[in-house]
């Protein structure tokens, strides 16, 4: 009696993924849960926002989550390989953490990242041991990745398409099950909204859904920049919907609907002018003494927004949103007044409107 036996255990290659998923998991321990700041509003309104601070990770972002999870999302699927690169298309902050994982455990890696990238975060890629790849129109930069893959025989790691799965929603330590463990003893332990920004749209699902699961009642709002698709998509129930040209907020914001954007999980969408962010994070930093990326202030804009409904309305409660990563990285862009005028950008009068909130409890109309 014959029976075809094919046995492809290789002992050398599963030694080096325990050791890889180890120096992975060790990370994880390594680092303590990123703080919860509060933004400074009056007493008397009964209303709290908080600001999870994600730069406080080892590479200084939010994304440091995300790239840990898929990390351990490809090395336990068999995708990275000993020796092999790990390619991925990101405008910055997710390339910066990834280059940090594939030094941790030894391969090779590759950003393939729009020209307009900042130069600090180009430069952090290489310090971690990365390298970039450069194209002219981010709407190429999905293409390029893969096919650098395949002619590299590496690995995509495609970032908008495994986000939302790489990351347990369920708990294990995610950004979600932070949140809500740090509000624990707090006087609105669950926040009426949490506000996110979307680039792979991972995070807003991974909050959304632990929501759900928890069966807290919590509303989500995401926040989109100008020239994203994302928020057409969402109200438009169009998963087709693209967009012009890229985001000028780095590391959020799409030409197209990513795979791991859920809008069926989003409570709420609003489109921020890219100036009023601008204006928001500039107030963060008048408020609190911390510099954060323009991300950050599209979704404090949002926050600010919801605060003045609740206050409008005498609703107390807590809001969250997050500081996504740190401003001293975009110290020439969007804390620059010359990059302003080059842009285009007048922020006066959503500086001010922030100002004139935050003194008489009234947002301008």
């Amino acid at each position: 009696m014959h029976t075809t036996d094919v046995d492809r255990s290789d002992p050398a290659y599963r030694a080096w993924l325990s050791e890889a998923v180890r120096k992975v998991q060790a990370d994880a321990n390594r680092s303590a849960d990123t703080h919860l700041l509060r933004f400074p509003l009056p007493e008397e309104w009964g209303i709290d926002l908080y600001l999870k601070d994600e730069s406080t990770h080892p590479t200084g972002s939010l994304k440091h989550r995300l790239a840990r999870s898929l990390f351990l999302h490809g090395l336990c699927n068999g995708w990275i390989r000993p020796e092999a690169p790990v390619v991925e298309a990101s405008s910055g902050s997710t390339a910066v953490s990834e280059a940090y994982f594939a030094s941790l455990i030894g391969v090779p890696f590759v950003a393939v990242m729009p020209s307009t990238t900042s130069r600090e975060k180009c430069r952090l890629i290489e310090f971690h041991g990365g390298r970039c790849h450069f194209v002219d129109d981010p709407r190429k930069m999905y293409a390029e990745a893969a096919a650098l893959a395949e002619r590299s025989g590496g690995h995509y790691m495609d970032q908008f398409t495994y986000a939302e799965r790489a990351t347990d929603w369920r708990g294990n330590n995610n950004i979600a099950e932070s949140v809500f463990s740090q509000l624990r003893r707090e006087r609105h332990p669950v926040p009426a909204w949490i506000v996110a920004t979307a680039g792979t749209g991972g995070t807003s699902a991974t909050i959304a859904r632990y929501v759900r699961y928890m069966c807290h009642d919590t509303r989500i709002c995401v926040a989109d920049p100008e020239y994203s698709c994302f928020f057409d998509g969402w109200r438009n129930h169009d998963p087709t919907a693209t967009g012009e040209r890229g985001s000028r907020i780095e590391g959020i914001g799409r030409p197209r609907m990513e795979p791991s954007f859920m809008p069926g999980v989003i409570d709420r969408m609003m489109k921020v002018p890219d100036a009023a962010s601008v204006a928001a994070v500039r107030a963060l930093d008048e408020a609190i003494g911390r510099k954060a990326g323009g991300s950050t202030g599209t979704g404090l804009w949002s926050a600010l927004k919801i605060v003045a409904e609740m206050a409008g309305n005498g609703t107390k409660g807590s809001i969250v949103t997050l500081i996504c990563d740190p401003g001293e990285r975009y110290l020439d862009t969007y804390y620059s007044d010359a990059w302003l005028a080059e842009q285009g950008l007048d922020i006066g009068p959503y500086a001010g409107a922030i100002t004139t909130f935050l003194a008489t409890g009234r947002w301008p109309d």
